[in-house]
Parts: structure tokens; C-alpha cells; sequence
């Protein structure tokens, strides 16, 4: 073989390489798109662990023919297109309510998780079906109908208002079916500490109450260096409250201690007549507390 048929088939070789590639990137979708689809997020700069509200919208086509229910899987990705974590969901109507023409948004809010990576990060979104289809929309793809809609810079946790858990508190629980879930029983009051960040914040804090046992529910006073400064009530089910709280509340000390006050608590050996109890269990306990987050406003 001599070098220049050497080198020519080399070069088709390599060309035929690049083409194939080139089809299998791309998107050979050919049913036209039922929605354009569109991430937005409250924080460009996300420190992990931080609450963010994230809206996703749906302008769904003017042909747009959609066979019942569909989920949307929410992909976060990492700069090398590693899933991190997701939010799939139900949207906000039914994806079988939706019309053609109509402009679908809804908001939620997710709790980063504390995850070991720090850089850009990409959202991938798509409707699927519970038997696994998934429909075609209007976005960049990299196939497999999963759509880039948003990107982000995920920040170390340290970026975060850090909180001390100081008096008043119950160990960490969680259920064993999900891990992933956490709260912490209050004692009579609880103490949040952190170091005075000298401007207006808002203070996200998740929690419920025992409805069952207290009627009507408990209440609990919100007080910063000794002054009250909001009361919300407990509800069955976990509440997120964001509670703003001025750079004049916060004072002029180099730390702040916040604390939560329940009107009421308890002891699982002693709930009220007719009521269920834990005969072993005697703490005292106030409300139960999910998140509670000081981010600045």
C-alpha cells in the first residue's frame, strides 16, 4: 500500500467516523415539539444547601396533542453532564389539562442538597410517562429527549449564613423509608446563632406542630435578641415560612441569637386524654423543625 492511498483512506476513514458521530448526537426526533419548555431560578450563584425558588414554564404548541398525564423529570447536572440530583414532579395542571396555545408556569422551591461539587451546572428537563415514554419538545437536546433549559454556578456551602444550633434542641430524626428527610424536635425554646450579617435578611424556616394534640394549634413567637419579632402558627403538615427580618432587628453585635418560642409543648408519655402517646419517650418537645435558613434579602 502506498503512502498516499495510506493516508487517503485514513482521511475517509476518519471522516466516516465523524459523520456517524455526528448522527448519533443529534437529535433524529421527528414529531414536532407539544411545548417549549423554560427553567428560570431565583440565584444565578447557588451556595449548596440553600433554598431556591425555581419556575418552570410550558408554552405549549398551537398542534399540540397530548395522551394523558406525564411527569416532569428535572435533571441537575454537573460540568462533565453528571447527574447530581433532581426534582421530578407533577406539573401545575396536568399535563392532560393543558390546551393548545396555553402558557403553563408554576413556581417550587428546592432545598439544594449538600453535594461535593462546586462550578457550572447545568438543568435538563422532559415529560415522561409512567411507563417510561417521554414526549418531544422545543429545546436543545442531546437526545434521548432531555432538553438544556437553565444553567447555574453551584457555590461551596461555606457561601451560606451559617447557623448554629446552640440551646434547646432534640437530636436529628429521620424515617427509615427516607433518608433524605430530617427534622429536629424543639424543646420548650429553641436557639438559632449566627454571626450578624448587617443588613435586611430573610429568615426560611419549615416546620408543623402537633394539630392533633394541641387545639387550636400552637404558636410560635420568633424572637431576635430578646424582641419578638414575628409569631406564625403551626400547621399538621411542614410550613415553609420566609419571615423578613431588618438589618436594624438583627442589632449591632457581631453575633445574633434567634429564637422559637412555642406557646405550648409536650411529652409523648403524657399527650392528653385520649390522645397517642410513646410511654417511653419523655422529652419535651415544641415543634418540629425541617430547615430553618438566614439568607440575605
Amino acid at each position: 500500500m502506498s503512502p498516499a492511498f495510506f493516508r487517503r483512506s485514513v482521511a475517509v476513514a476518519a471522516c466516516a467516523a465523524v459523520l456517524v458521530g455526528a448522527a448519533c448526537g443529534r437529535d433524529e426526533d421527528s414529531e414536532p415539539g407539544v411545548a417549549t419548555p423554560s427553567v428560570s431560578l431565583s440565584r444565578a450563584r447557588v451556595p449548596a444547601g440553600a433554598p431556591v425558588d425555581i419556575t418552570y414554564r410550558f408554552d405549549v404548541a398551537q398542534d399540540a396533542k397530548i395522551d394523558g398525564n406525564y411527569k416532569v423529570f428535572v435533571h441537575f447536572l454537573d460540568s462533565e453532564g453528571e447527574r447530581m440530583w433532581g426534582d421530578d414532579h407533577e406539573p401545575v395542571p396536568a399535563t392532560a389539562e393543558w390546551k393548545p396555545g396555553q402558557k403553563i408556569e408554576y413556581t417550587r422551591l428546592i432545598w439544594f442538597p449538600i453535594y461535593p461539587y462546586v462550578g457550572e451546572a447545568v438543568v435538563r428537563v422532559g415529560l415522561y410517562s409512567d411507563d417510561g415514554r417521554r414526549l418531544p419538545l422545543n429545546a436543545k437536546t442531546e437526545g434521548r429527549r432531555e432538553y438544556d433549559v437553565a444553567s447555574f454556578n453551584l457555590l461551596p456551602q461555606s457561601e451560606n449564613i451559617f447557623l448554629i444550633f446552640k440551646d434547646g434542641w432534640n437530636a436529628a430524626e429521620a424515617p427509615p423509608d427516607q433518608p433524605g428527610l430530617e427534622w429536629q424536635w424543639t424543646k420548650r425554646e429553641a436557639t438559632l446563632a449566627f454571626k450578624n450579617p448587617k443588613q435586611d435578611v430573610v429568615f426560611f424556616f419549615e416546620a408543623d406542630g402537633r394539630t392533633d394534640v394541641f387545639n387550636p394549634p400552637q404558636k410560635v413567637a420568633i424572637e431576635i435578641n430578646g424582641t419578638a419579632v414575628h409569631t406564625v402558627e403551626m400547621e399538621k403538615d411542614p410550613k415553609l415560612h420566609r419571615l423578613p427580618i431588618t438589618g436594624a432587628q438583627l442589632g449591632t453585635g457581631e453575633m445574633v441569637e434567634l429564637k422559637l418560642k412555642p406557646d405550648r409543648f409536650f411529652s409523648p408519655a403524657q399527650t392528653p386524654s385520649g390522645q397517642p402517646g410513646h410511654g417511653g419517650d419523655t422529652r419535651e418537645l415544641g415543634i418540629r423543625v425541617y430547615h430553618a435558613y438566614i439568607a440575605p434579602k
